[in-house]
């Protein structure tokens, strides 16, 4: 696999370009400010994006998406519950204090069916909490998590539609599942790995302390105290 990463000021939000490197297709994830430099790594590594695909539509996360359809156009991915979201982009940005021009139209919404690029596929799986519409898309053992978990900490919930309720049934229902081994790629900072979080997290050991939990085993469920 093929996988770069790009972060830049104002936001350091992550993008990703992510490809197959037999048959040179592409993806680009959550192209935000850092779109020009994932525009010349496709260009570098001779790629050919097929999707553009969006973890969620905070402004950070979608201000690249004009430049990269413009680019290479190809469709735009979103989870259909974040669709109010992204359609107030330049809203978003004005509680910021800039000026984005509208992202263009969504093309298609996630459902059961994967998505492919070469000899990959990516599935997309509904984590809110952060925000109604967010996912984690999963490319074989690589978690692409929007802003919904961290090396050591967890998404925001206190924009509109977060919650940390569902946040962390997300965190401890859906990506858990997904096995210790997994690699997190979050949207700001760096790498890390469900095991890493599961076991030392200190925002998910303490939903489980006020729970009265003991621990998470490695398929996300709880383990309770024997009383």
């Amino acid at each position: 696999m093929i996988l770069e990463t790009r972060a830049v000021a104002p936001f350091y939000k992550n993008g990703f370009v992510v490809g197959c490197e037999r048959t040179r297709e592409a993806i680009v994830i959550d192209p935000g400010d850092e779109a020009r430099e994932l525009i010349a790594i496709v260009d570098a590594q001779g790629l050919r994006v097929q999707h553009i695909l969006l973890t969620h539509a905070h402004v950070d996360h979608v201000t690249g998406v004009r430049a990269v359809k413009e680019a290479f156009q190809v469709p735009v991915y979103l989870h259909r519950d974040d669709l109010p979201l992204y359609e107030r982009a330049t809203q978003q940005a004005q509680m910021f204090g800039f000026a984005i021009e509208p992202p263009p139209p969504v093309d298609a919404f996630y459902d059961t069916q994967p998505l492919r690029f070469g000899d990959y596929e990516v599935r997309a799986h509904h984590t809110p909490g952060h925000c109604p519409g967010g996912v984690c898309l999963q490319i074989d053992d690589h978690l692409f998590v929007g802003d919904t978990l961290f090396a050591g900490s967890i998404g925001r919930t206190d924009l509109p539609g977060g919650s940390y309720g569902v946040l962390m049934r997300s965190i401890i229902e859906v990506l858990f599942p997904l096995g210790d081994a997994s690699i997190v790629h979050p949207g700001h900072g760096p790498d890390t790995t469900i095991g890493r979080e599961r076991t030392t997290n200190p925002f998910v050991l303490e939903y489980f302390a006020l729970k009265g939990t003991k621990t998470i085993n490695h398929e996300g469920h709880e383990d309770h105290e024997d009383h």
